[in-house]
């Protein structure tokens, strides 16, 4: 047996294997064919006819091989151009259709009608001499007369020429016998080669008929020939036709030959009629007049025939000038290009300049002075060109569209040159769209062009194109679109500050970037039920939806709906693209991963996604030559990357068990020993990488030890750590000669960061101990303890205490001080951890642990705030609030709701929240130390006293509580979630200090307002911020000292000196019989003594918030073996909304509400219940009264409203004495003019559909229960004022006017005045009829509604003696009325809507009275009266 070649073997061990195989006579592999030649047909493949060594060719047939090679670049699909024409019919016959449609040659043939020849003249051939006709010889082309034609052969130009010479011979009998202005054979019809539009308006009955000696009659007809008769008499058929026109022509006047012009211009088809129009060129003189254009309007009526026939002659005048004119347009265009066209050049005998207009040179751009705005265009870099830019045409910025002489490439040419077949024509347009998104994002083009560049290129399907051209078989292509994708989803400056704040307080926790769904909530209101019903869920839907409406409200939902992580990862793992693709691609993942949970969970479900990307770019080795300098690196495969360990560590804060797959799945333990444990220095890369590929270890590493997991590395890498602990003191000495020294610093703070979570987690290794070792059999699988313990951690403390002392030594050297800052922050983070475990610990002695916070404090905390340089900082946090500055966290110019990002496009200002200056990290890390080291040693609480009393901070407290808060958007919810710290840590040591401190009182009432404007701003993942505010500070009455002050004697002397109102307040009458009337000051006494109770019931009500305290709980405290993700809740709003003073009213109302939906009948409450409403009126009470500002987020309408809710729950709620009192002393308060100005019932309240359903509610229940109690009147009066929706005032008067028996509030006990009642006149005409109405009719009375009453006969006395201009049906009104008035038998009514004057509340009918009418009053009174009898005017209705 013949062996095969190995690998190695040289050609002369082939040709011996050669000589062999040929000696051996064997039969070969492979089985040679012999193509056969096409020429010789199927005879042709035989051996024996063909010549020896000719065309011996061997051929190799491959099977299932396609004959005809598959296209290279994708083209785009055909459409059908007849598709749309095929309209099928659910009654039609598919045989029918089959047989109309059919096609074959039988089809054909069945339908070919013979021509009729039998009018036709035969020629005969003129006989010869000769066997056989003549040939032409080319040498008598020369001699023969050439015609005007394209590219011909011989014999055809001969055939024409022949032609030509036989119609100039019958040329003038044919013009003879045939006029060429004839006109339609029909009436109406159009002849003049204008336009269908024009016709009309010039065609006179002299056009259509012809002059009288024109010889009309005598013309043969264009349109009928007859020739389609088939007999003899056809021509004589056509003329009688065409006569029959003629006469019917004759008998119609001008008017009717135009009307029946239009009606069949309007009738016909176009096509047809410009069919009708073309049979008038029959020859090639009337041919060439249509090129040259139509003749001027109306020069065609005015000449005859004879004019007509010289025009159109070939030796004619009229000819010879359009000739000449055509000869002068083509030397005009001739000169102006900038290439003239050669006689000599082959195939130029036949010029068309029309087609030679491109070569011109373009005309100077210039901007167009007019309001419309011009397109767009933009460079190959994506810089917008302006209007006018003249630039020169050798930069490739020209092309032959629209406004070729402007330079750039508008959206639209882009895209429509994204689609081409050449593969450099889609990568350009791609390249060009992915710059000209990236300057968009950075806000270049917000003042010079209208609307939003990437709303419009979304709305466009921008999104799905870079989808579709990822599955591209060109590399450049593709690469073209992931960068064009990396500029639409990624911001690194948005990284770079994440980053940057991973070492602050609570800063690994970041909000999802997941685009807030109210729109889409709103939008498909309608659709939810019934996607709910079919496939309940929200996933359920967004899968039911389609790919572009989930991209319409979420970009990376959308894209993980078209496999576009699954394509990602075939360019990684097959395609295997150049480094820039490569990064950008792991940018992509990284943005994706920060969507959502379900995002990083869909990540990780990609099969071998991440295997690829911890195979090829978290290798354990790789080539050491990558280090080199001047290597160029052209491939990132096999070699480490930071970035791939920086999509890890963001898919890690995706949850714990996302982070225990990466850590046990994918080999990652492993590694991060790999990148720890080797020094930057030694690492076989740029050193710039090699310590970002440190520095995102660590922060993987700090973000398992968040979650409890991989502490069994601590052990191994010991050393490591504490090598690195002690070289931080010496990084200092590294600052000014080390370029990298930033990320230095940067790989720092995620060490001593990891540190911190590894001492919170083994702080948390005793109790767990404790629980297993107690635990039983039956009590459910336990959590087990990590690890680590308290011991092995305890050791680090002072390598890191002595690092904080070295660093702040500089901090008076700014620039260094300013460099080390981030480093210091991490410092005392990790002493506030540590001393919060360390007190907690069973195994350390407290008096040790008092001693050390006792040196930490006088050694270092204190002689560090009495530094000169702290006062700068406290005097920075105003400049740098974003509270004081929202403007600071607006949202970028071109924000996409469907994108989320943090708008730090083009970087944040210094002076802002994250900028280089900002004091808010390191003082919130501060703070976080003192509140825990005061938390420890109680005694050291008066030592800390000059925090609060720093000028910079009691300025900004006092500037950010009153402002409203910038909208909540993802950038605002980023920052201002670490400016809340700050803010909850100033708090928190308030407290310790209110109780300790004497001089503390001035800064109470302060610290109060900023305690309940932080309630009701604090976001998602804060819950256990706004628990313990409710605890221990708001219901505190350390932190409102008017309690005990004299606030409420203050309250009551102003009660009566009438300082803050003008109006009357509670009065006795306005409280329930039988209960005692206490007084405003009395009431708020009542409500400081009965705080605890009031923060009971608050708490108590805030029951639904436990699981979301719980989850924030464990967060703050660091318990992070119950930590499940470092995503904090999507943020859709705070926490607590505005209005949560009210919230146990709204929430008790709502129970009721349900309740009796459900059909139960609730009249009274139970006395726990009473006690909830009355604590809530006590609080409000005491806000309104000493914290006026912290409710001016509240409208007046929305408090009204809320309060409305005491008279709709239950039967007799308000007949409670305690409940009654304190609604009666918020209604004074709410009576204020101020208050009252305010309202506005007509603007949109927060959980109400509208007032005026709240106020038919109203109104219904005090018909039903009310039993006329005045304070409950009150409310029903107080919408009713003439400013407000006049349909309030038609409910009262038209379906329940049975309140007015009820509505019996004295005049002077009624808290508002009666003129923003009266005034101005009433102009409703229904209205005031309903008024006049129920006062004739007695429904309305003084005695039981006395106001209403003062009311009603104001506006019918002013609209009964008004002698304004008005409508007919309001004179007649009011006409009738004042006749009806004068004829009342109640006189006392009469005298009332006579003789009214002004509304005056003292008067005991509300109301002052003329003595006697005014002249013209009087004067208007009698002209209306005295024109019917007295005795014919009988009291009727108004109407």
């Amino acid at each position: 047996m013949l062996s095969r070649p190995k690998p190695g073997e040289s050609e002369a061990d082939l040709l011996r294997f050669q000589n062999q195989f040929l000696a051996a006579r064997a039969s070969p592999a492979v089985k040679v064919v012999k193509k056969a030649d096409k020429r010789r047909g199927a005879g042709g493949s035989g051996d024996e006819e063909r010549p020896p060594l000719q065309d011996s060719r061997d051929v190799v047939i491959l099977e299932d091989f396609p004959d005809v090679l598959p296209a290279l670049t994708p083209a785009p699909p055909k459409k059908s151009k007849f598709k749309n024409a095929c309209v099928c019919f659910d009654d039609e016959d598919p045989e029918e259709r089959l047989d109309c449609q059919d096609r074959h040659i039988t089809a054909v043939f069945s339908k070919i009608v013979e021509r009729d020849t039998s009018t036709a003249a035969v020629t005969m051939p003129v006989p010869t001499g000769d066997p056989f006709p003549r040939a032409f010889h080319r040498s008598e082309i020369k001699n023969e007369v050439k015609v005007e034609s394209g590219r011909k052969s011989i014999f055809a130009q001969k055939i024409a020429a022949k032609r030509a010479a036989e119609e100039a011979v019958t040329a003038p009998s044919a013009v003879e016998t045939r006029h060429t202005h004839g006109r339609l054979a029909f009436p109406g019809a159009m002849c003049s080669p204008g336009s269908a539009e024009e016709e009309p308006l010039h065609s006179t009955k002299d056009d259509l008929l012809g002059k009288p000696d024109d010889g009309v009659s005598t013309q043969r007809p264009h349109i009928i020939t007859g020739e389609g008769l088939g007999s003899l008499e056809s021509e004589r058929e056509a003329l009688a036709i065409h006569e029959e026109n003629l006469q019917k022509l004759h008998s119609m006047t001008q008017a009717e030959i135009l009307q029946e012009q239009r009606r069949l211009l309007v009738q016909l088809d176009p096509s047809l009629v410009a069919f009708l129009k073309s049979r008038r060129g029959v020859d090639e003189g009337q041919e060439r007049w249509e090129k040259l254009g139509p003749p001027e309007p109306g020069t065609e009526s005015q000449q005859g025939a004879k004019e007509t026939v010289k025009d159109f002659s070939v030796g004619g005048s009229g000819m010879e000038e359009s000739v000449r004119t055509e000869k002068d347009t083509r030397m005009e265009i001739t000169v102006d290009l900038p290439i003239k066209p050669q006689k000599e050049w082959i195939h130029m005998n036949n010029v068309e300049f029309e087609k030679l207009e491109w070569i011109k040179d373009l005309p100077h751009p210039r901007q167009k002075r007019t309001k419309k705005g011009m397109q767009a265009r933009f460079s190959l870099k994506g810089e917008l060109i302006p209007p006018d830019a003249d630039l020169p045409t050798h930069l490739g910025l020209h092309h032959h569209g629209e406004e070729a002489e402007r330079a750039g490439y508008s959206l639209q040419e882009l895209f429509h040159l994204c689609r081409s077949q050449i593969i450099q024509q889609r990568t350009l347009a791609l390249q060009v769209l992915g710059h000209v998104v990236q300057k968009a994002k950075a806000g270049e083009f917000a003042s010079s062009l209208k609307g939003s560049v990437l709303r419009l290129l979304l709305d466009a399907g921008f999104l799905f194109l870079l989808r579709f051209s990822l599955d591209d078989t060109v590399d450049n292509v593709i690469a073209a679109s992931v960068r064009a994708l990396h500029a639409l989803l990624v911001s690194p400056e948005d990284e770079e500050y994440l980053d940057q704040t991973f070492s602050w307080y609570q800063g690994m926790a970041v909000f999802p970037f997941t685009p807030n769904s109210e729109e889409e909530e709103e939008e498909e209101e309608e659709e939810e039920l019934t996607l709910m019903e079919k496939t309940p869920g929200k996933k359920s839907k967004d899968e039911n939806k389609p790919d572009p409406d989930v991209a319409r409200y979420d970009v990376i939902k959308g894209l993980l709906k078209t496999q576009f992580l699954h394509r990602l990862r075939y360019i990684l793992e097959v395609l295997r693209p150049v480094p820039a693709v490569v990064l950008d691609i792991l940018d992509i993942l990284t943005r994706v991963a920060r969507h959502s949970s379900e995002a990083c969970s869909q990540l990780l479900a990609c099969p071998r996604l991440i295997e690829t990307i911890v195979r090829e770019f978290l290798p354990i080795q790789w080539d050491p030559r990558v280090a080199e300098p001047g290597h160029l690196l052209t491939s990132l495969h096999g070699v480490a990357c930071a970035t791939a360990m920086k999509l890890i560590r963001v898919l890690a804060s995706g949850g714990r068990n996302a982070t225990a797959r990466l850590l046990n799945k994918f080999e990652l333990k492993s590694r991060l020993s790999r990148f720890i444990a080797e020094d930057p220095q030694d690492v076989p890369l740029r050193r710039e990488e090699a310590i970002r590929l440190s520095t995102e270890a660590f922060r993987l590493w700090a973000v398992a030890a968040g979650y409890g997991q991989s502490c069994d590395l601590y052990r191994d890498l010991y050393p490591v750590l504490v090598k690195i602990l002690q070289s931080l003191p010496h990084l200092l000495s590294d600052c000014q000669e080390n370029p990298t020294f930033p990320l230095s610093i940067q790989r720092a703070t995620a060490v001593v960061t990891l540190l911190t979570h590894m001492t919170q987690t083994a702080g948390c290794t005793a109790e767990l101990q404790a629980r297993l070792s107690s635990s039983s059999p039956g009590d459910g699988e336990q959590i087990p303890p990590p690890p680590v313990t308290w011991n092995q951690v305890s050791g680090l403390r002072p390598f890191l205490e002595t690092s904080l002392r070295r660093s702040v030594q500089e901090i008076s050297r700014l620039e260094t001080w300013q460099a080390l800052q981030p480093l210091t922050t991490t410092y005392i983070i990790y002493l506030g951890v540590y001393y919060s475990v360390c007190s907690q610990q069973p195994s350390l002695n407290p008096i040790d642990c008092l001693e050390e916070v006792e040196r930490l404090t006088s050694e270092v905390l204190l002689p560090l705030l009495s530094q000169p340089a702290m006062h700068s900082m406290w005097d920075l946090l105003r400049p740098c609030s974003a509270l004081c500055n929202p403007l600071s966290c607006s949202p970028a110019p071109e924000f996409l709701p469907s994108i989320v990002s943090l708008s730090c496009t083009g970087r944040k200002p210094l002076m802002s929240l994250v900028g280089s200056k900002s004091p808010f990290p390191f003082l919130t890390a501060l703070l976080f130390l003192i509140n825990n080291v005061t938390h420890i040693h109680k005694g050291l609480v008066s030592k800390y006293t000059s925090v609060l009393d720093f000028k910079g901070l009691k300025d900004y407290l006092l500037q950010s509580w009153p402002t409203r808060p910038p909208s909540i958007t993802p950038s605002s919810a980023w920052i201002l979630r670490h400016e809340y710290h700050l803010q909850y840590f100033v708090l928190a040591l308030a407290q310790k200090m209110a109780g300790t401190c004497p001089d503390y009182a001035q800064h109470a009432s302060l610290h109060h307002c900023v305690a309940m404007a932080l309630l009701s701003r604090l976001l998602p993942g804060s819950e256990h911020l706004a628990h313990e505010l409710l605890l221990g500070l708001a219901f505190n009455p350390e932190f409102i000292p008017e309690g005990k002050t004299g606030g409420p004697e203050a309250a009551d002397f102003s009660d009566i000196l009438h300082l803050d109102t003008s109006t009357k307040l509670a009065q006795p009458g306005l409280v329930a019989a039988g209960f005692p009337k206490p007084r405003r000051g009395v009431l708020l006494g009542e409500s400081y003594q009965h705080l605890a109770f009031i923060r009971a019931c608050y708490l108590s009500l805030f029951v639904h918030l436990e699981p979301a305290v719980a989850r924030s709980q464990v967060a703050y405290q660091g318990r992070t073996y119950l930590v499940q993700s470092l995503l904090l809740p999507e943020v859709k709003g705070p926490i607590l909304p505005s209005d949560w003073p009210f919230f146990p009213l709204i929430s008790l109302y709502n129970k009721v509400s349900s309740a009796e939906t459900r059909g139960a009948v609730l009249n009274s409450l139970p006395p726990d219940l009473v006690n909830t409403v009355t604590r809530n009126l006590q609080w409000v009470l005491l806000l309104e009264t000493w914290r006026a500002r912290v409710l001016q987020n509240i409208s007046a309408a929305a408090k009204l409203a809320r309060l409305m809710c005491v008279f709709l729950t239950g039967g007799d709620l308000f007949r409670e004495g305690s409940v009654h009192c304190y609604t009666a002393a918020l209604l004074a308060l709410y009576c204020q003019p101020k208050v009252l100005d305010s309202l506005e019932l007509d603007a949109p309240l927060p959980g109400l559909a509208s007032f005026h359903d709240l106020y038919i509610s109203v109104l219904e229940q005090f018909e039903g229960v009310s039993f006329g109690d005045p304070l409950f009147g009150v409310f029903v009066l107080l919408p009713l004022q003439r400013r407000f929706s006049v349909q309030l005032r038609l409910a009262v008067f038209g379906e329940h006017v049975s309140t007015l028996r009820a509505l019996g509030v004295p005049l002077k006990q009624f808290p508002v005045p009666l003129e923003r009642y009266t005034s101005p006149p009433e102009d409703n005409l229904n209205l005031l009829r309903q008024y006049f109405r129920t006062l004739v009719t007695g429904v309305l009375r003084h005695p039981w509604c006395p106001v209403l009453y003062a009311v009603a006969v104001a506006h019918v006395n002013s609209f009964i003696f008004s002698q304004d201009s008005t409508t007919q049906e309001a004179d007649t009104t009011r006409k009738s009325m004042l006749r009806k008035t004068w004829l009342m038998v109640d006189e006392v009514l009469k005298k009332h809507l006579l003789y009214y004057k002004v509304p005056n509340p003292e008067s005991p009918m509300g109301i002052d009275l003329y003595e006697q009418l005014p002249p013209i009053r009087l004067k208007y009174l009698q002209m209306v009266t005295k024109k019917e009898p007295k005795e014919n005017m009988q009291m009727s209705d108004p109407e």
